[in-house]
């Protein structure tokens, strides 16, 4: 990747609404010439006391994570031509999002899904849309899960 061209970050999740987010990342990647990075966080394994158990443990969630994310790059490179950038990283997902941001100068937005159907917006989303927003040194694009890949498609 050129120092130059800049990228939207994609914060990888169980949630139904990372479609809407992936959806409108590549569209406006496509349509801007920038590119998509996918960024996936692995929670800390519970069983660090048991250190063969703890270290199995993260060996099949980091396995389960980077077929997650072949899948989703294959999205990706579909819909914009050019395979997205991969970042898997363990810890506490709201810490790891900001830290990969201060690292990567040239993530220009982060795009998360926004669930539509609950009360809660979920903890990465909670804490940008409070205190953790001032740690943040890029725009927080929020996708309504409820859009239709039309709809995006129209916004973009």
């Amino acid at each position: 990747m050129s120092p130059e061209t800049n990228f939207f970050l994609v914060l990888v999740d169980e949630s139904d609404e990372l479609h809407q987010a992936l959806h409108f990342a590549c569209k406006r990647a496509q349509s801007s010439g920038n590119r998509v990075a996918l960024l996936y966080v692995i929670a800390p394994a519970e069983f660090a006391h048991w250190a063969g158990v703890g270290e199995l443990m993260r060996a099949e969630a980091r396995d389960m994570a980077e077929q997650k994310m072949r899948t989703h790059a294959e999205y990706v490179s579909d819909l914009t031509g050019q395979p997205p950038l991969i970042f898997i990283r363990e810890g506490a997902a709201t810490e790891e999002v900001i830290s990969l941001i201060d690292e990567e100068q040239n993530v220009s937005q982060l795009v998360l899904g926004a669930d539509t159907n609950s009360d809660s917006a979920g903890p990465v989303i909670a804490y940008l849309t409070g205190k953790g927003i001032a740690r943040c040194r890029v725009p927080v694009v929020m996708v309504p899960g409820n859009l239709t890949d039309e709809q995006i498609d129209k916004l973009v």
